[in-house]
């Protein structure tokens, strides 16, 4: 039985991904961040790609939902989770592949969340 996840997704195989892979390689602005055999960054990014789409889904299909009904504690504690959702986010973004970090903010982040009242 499919998931409304993999219902809409538009990277569904591994083939899928591959593919990306390969297109993604002819591309001199992706290869030129080739380090060598240890990093491949059409494939990192492929494969953040990949990661980012059930991340997101994620986030629209089961997370936010939750968030818009709940309140007080568990409201608190969905916040947090919901951070460290993000924080998956930010992994597939800024350091797996190389290609997107000039996203990064240039200004200083805190990487704790507020303290409690």
């Amino acid at each position: 039985m499919s998931s409304s996840f993999d219902r809409n997704k538009t990277l569904r195989t591994p083939q899928d991904v591959n593919r990306l892979a390969e297109r993604l390689a002819r591309l001199s602005e992706v290869s030129q961040l080739d380090d060598g055999e240890a990093h491949k960054e059409a494939w990192a990014l492929a494969d953040s790609l990949l990661d980012l789409e059930s991340s997101f889904r994620e986030f629209l299909d089961e997370i936010l939902p939750k968030l818009a009904s709940s309140e007080g504690e568990e409201l608190y504690d969905l916040l947090l989770e919901t951070a460290e959702s993000f924080r998956h986010i930010l992994y597939h973004i800024l350091v797996q592949q190389k290609f997107f970090r000039y996203v990064a903010p240039t200004n200083e982040v805190s990487f704790k969340p507020p303290e409690r009242a």
